[in-house]
């Protein structure tokens, strides 16, 4: 187990178990929880200053995400992705967001049809500078958006749920599309087929951009 201790949770009017689970997952995605160090329950519950129940339920949660897994009576640790789960996570993300996607098109209102355009200006001129980081960023709040605006509560549970892992699978991903200049084209295409309501095309473009035309 790390050697620096989880800082203790304040919910602050918010379930117990989510902060639980949130703390525990950030703590994996920003390595202080290293991939296949072992995690156990009386330790991680001392350092979040909870008792142990809303921590085993956090990592029941995580184990279904895929970021813990657990082996009964022998260990519970962090999971170690390989490339293959990578490229598989790369794919269920667009396949799953183009379906947003053409939700969104069709559902959002003007007005946050107008924000959408907006954060997809700021993937544009992240891409144009080829600053993946601001890409990623970028993306991140531009789907969460979409993933709002598409009115489909299922979808939004689904991606809620799958945040973290997908956050944690994709942390070296790197654009399909190498050349700034056709990589911008492409996110123009994308804009140009959500302002015009077309959500096939956005599909299209999106799946594109990402290798999986």
């Amino acid at each position: 187990m790390t050697t620096v201790p989880l800082m203790p949770v304040d919910p602050r009017g918010t379930v117990l178990g989510d902060e639980v689970y949130a703390a525990i997952g950030e703590a994996i995605l920003d390595g202080r929880l290293k991939p296949g160090e072992h995690l156990r329950d009386q330790e991680l519950a001392r350092w979040l200053g909870v008792s142990r129940t809303p921590v085993r339920e956090a990592l029941q949660r995580l184990e279904r995400t895929g970021l813990v897994e657990v082996a009964p009576n022998r260990y519970t640790r962090v999971t170690m992705p390989d490339h293959g789960l990578i490229g598989e996570t790369h794919e269920f993300v667009v396949l799953l967001l183009g379906n947003i996607v053409r939700l969104a098109a069709a559902r959002m209102s003007d007005d946050e049809l107008d924000d959408v355009l907006g954060q997809i200006d700021a993937v544009i001129v992240a891409s144009r500078a080829d600053d993946r980081l601001g890409i990623i960023d970028g993306s991140a709040r531009l789907f969460e958006t979409l993933t709002s605006v598409a009115k489909n509560r299922p979808f939004v549970r689904v991606m809620r749920e799958a945040e973290l892992v997908i956050k944690r699978n994709l942390s070296g991903w790197h654009p399909f599309v190498e050349c700034p200049v056709q990589r911008s084209e492409g996110y123009e295409e994308f804009k140009a087929a959500l302002a015009a309501r077309d959500g096939d095309r956005a599909e299209r473009a999106l799946r594109a951009q990402h290798g999986l035309a």
